[in-house]
């Protein structure tokens, strides 16, 4: 199994994303199976999303680890919050969000939100190869 594990800070939250982006491209693109362009896309968007949402919402530090398996990628970003994401309604005028959380759930041919000993949670979403 293919694995990588980054820990990512808010202290530049636009380079620590993008750095988060660019780093699961290089995982994928030395995935010994490759997956193609449009998954490989859906794998980075996820993960986007779900960093933004911790470095955000959930005390501004996680871990980002991803691995590959026979069918499919995991995405796990593990911070120190216990709050669970939540779906609400997006904010179309203030700005305030509410849309990642849902295209993570339909992106994802699964998500698990689980408790850590530590305190936090960690959120985790398998996408088709």
């Amino acid at each position: 199994m293919d694995a990588m594990s980054l820990d990512v800070a808010a202290a530049r939250l636009t380079a620590s994303i993008a750095d988060a982006r660019g780093r699961t491209r290089t995982f994928l693109d030395g995935l010994v199976r490759p997956i193609g362009g449009g998954a490989a896309d859906t794998v980075v968007l996820v993960v986007s999303e779900l960093v933004t949402n911790a470095l955000r919402h959930a005390g501004g530090t996680c871990t980002l680890d991803l691995a590959a398996h026979p069918d499919s990628i995991e995405v796990a970003v593990h911070d120190p919050s216990r709050q669970a994401p939540r779906m609400r309604t997006p904010d179309l005028n203030g700005g305030t969000g509410g849309f990642g959380w849902p295209m993570v759930n339909r992106l994802a041919r699964t998500t698990h939100v689980t408790a850590t000993s530590s305190g936090g949670k960690t959120v985790r979403a398998y996408l088709p190869r």
